[in-house]
């Protein structure tokens, strides 16, 4: 019963949606499965034109790779169960957003503090340095100029309406 139900609605409310209400939904059912796990959080959702979602998730102290894979199960099976997509056309892709992605919440820049990162300004221009404290309009790094015996150590408050990406800087 259930069946017929989902098969009889899902071509009209997959083929009359916006990609929008498309992402909509999806980032619903995300924050649905995040619900009980405030420690994890939803960075952003993309969907392809050929259907593949991809939907990045963090968490305050990363996210294993085996929590990953729950999130990925049980996403599935919510779409699944919408109906959203008539014969399951579409994939999906649950990661981290990855070392290399700039950082766009709040949250990110927290869980950053004391790495190094590379913050690109609105102008282009860029600053590297050491990530010391968030707040809610700004971000303060400590960077050095100089080599050796002339070597200066500074310290600057960069606003967030100042910032077109911050990445995080891996040193090996």
């Amino acid at each position: 019963m259930n069946q017929q139900k989902g098969a009889a609605t899902a071509p009209f409310s997959y083929l009359h949606m916006s990609n929008e209400a498309v992402l909509e939904k999806i980032e619903k059912l995300v924050n649905e499965l995040l619900a009980g796990e405030p420690e994890y959080f939803c960075v952003s959702i993309h969907i392809k034109p050929t259907n593949n979602v991809k939907v990045f998730i963090d968490g305050d102290q990363g996210l294993a790779i085996e929590k990953c894979v729950r999130f990925n199960r049980k996403l599935y099976k919510l779409i699944e169960e919408t109906g959203m997509y008539p014969e399951g056309e579409y994939s999906l892709e649950l990661s981290s957003p990855g070392i290399d992605e700039p950082l766009k919440l709040h949250r990110q820049y927290l869980k950053n503090i004391g790495r190094n990162v590379e913050v690109v300004f609105a102008d282009d221009t860029q600053k590297e340095g050491q990530l010391l404290t968030v707040t809610e309009a700004d971000i303060l790094i400590e960077y050095t100029e100089g080599k050796g015996k002339k070597a200066v150590t500074q310290q600057v408050v960069i606003p967030f309406a100042n910032i077109k990406s911050t990445t995080v800087q891996t040193k090996f």
